[in-house]
């Protein structure tokens, strides 16, 4: 494993990436019946709150649709002459807004086009959020990116962070990207919460986002990051799920990072030259 040197810190706002996933949990020690899993794994933000026109951002508004009708919202940010075709699955809080910062380096300094989706019940997407259908809605943004981009699944990156990275996992189990990054994401549902919350880890079935399983039919480039400090997902989940994948991999430790700063310059760094170096391999 690498270790990066000491972080310096990327300008970002502080709901760039998720909330804590397992952050619920702490209320329904306080509760005394717990909800269903899908109530408290999603915490949708929902538009206009947020800053839906940031400075230095270029992006269209995109709606499509879900297999079951389901009405979603994403933003295109296509980069002129780009070296890489970047879909997004985001964490399990805030919406497209709230990833600026992340969406403005990969299109003006890595030169990728990136189309970042929001889950149903996010944002300006319809419906309320559940482990199904935000698989469904992964599917069907990479459906629409195919369209935009006149690419095919193998043809682009698969990019996804916390909850989002077990997202992205599933896709690239169903059908090969290019290229996987994967960011503080997690073994399992059932192995998160078995870690924090273990009376309540019965009420999540072992197969709802089983990422272990799943990685394990991929076959491309892997650049998986974790915070050191995570307190959120453990560092020790992501190795779990890293060690279940197939070569070519690689496993990047950001020193003294938790579960929301991990956005430093040595990491865009070392993310860029992932990017193009699969960019530029032979498929």
């Amino acid at each position: 494993m690498t270790k990066f040197r000491k972080p310096l810190t990327y300008v970002m706002l502080a709901l760039a990436i998720s909330i804590a996933i397992l952050l619920p949990f702490v209320r329904l020690n306080q509760a005394g019946s717990p909800p269903s899993v899908n109530s408290v794994l999603f915490v949708p933000g929902k538009y206009p709150e947020g800053d839906w026109t940031p400075d230095n951002l270029r992006f269209e508004d995109i709606y499509f649709v879900a297999e079951d009708n389901t009405r979603l919202h994403g933003w295109y940010c296509p980069a002129e002459n780009p070296v890489a075709t970047i879909l997004i699955a985001h964490g399990n809080a805030g919406h497209v807004a709230s990833r600026a910062p992340l969406l403005r380096h990969l299109q003006a300094s890595t030169r990728a086009s990136v189309f970042i989706f929001d889950y149903r019940g996010y944002g300006r997407s319809d419906g309320k959020p559940t482990v199904d259908g935000a698989l469904q809605d992964a599917r069907a943004a990479r459906a629409k990116l195919r369209e935009l981009a006149s690419i095919k699944d193998s043809e682009m990156i698969l990019m996804g962070d916390s909850l989002g990275g077990a997202i992205a996992v599933q896709l690239a189990a169903e059908s090969p990207p290019r290229a996987l990054i994967l960011q503080s994401t997690f073994s399992s549902l059932h192995d998160l919460a078995e870690m924090h919350y273990p009376q309540f880890a019965s009420m999540v079935p072992a197969t709802m986002l089983d990422s272990v399983s799943a990685i394990g039919q991929y076959c491309g480039e892997l650049f998986q990051s974790h915070g050191e400090n995570d307190r959120t997902i453990p560092i020790e989940l992501g190795q779990r799920l890293f060690q279940a994948a197939n070569n070519p991999k690689m496993f990047e430790i950001i020193p003294g990072a938790d579960h929301n700063s991990w956005l430093t310059r040595e990491y865009f760094r070392r993310l860029d030259k992932f990017i193009r170096s699969v960019s530029t391999t032979e498929r």
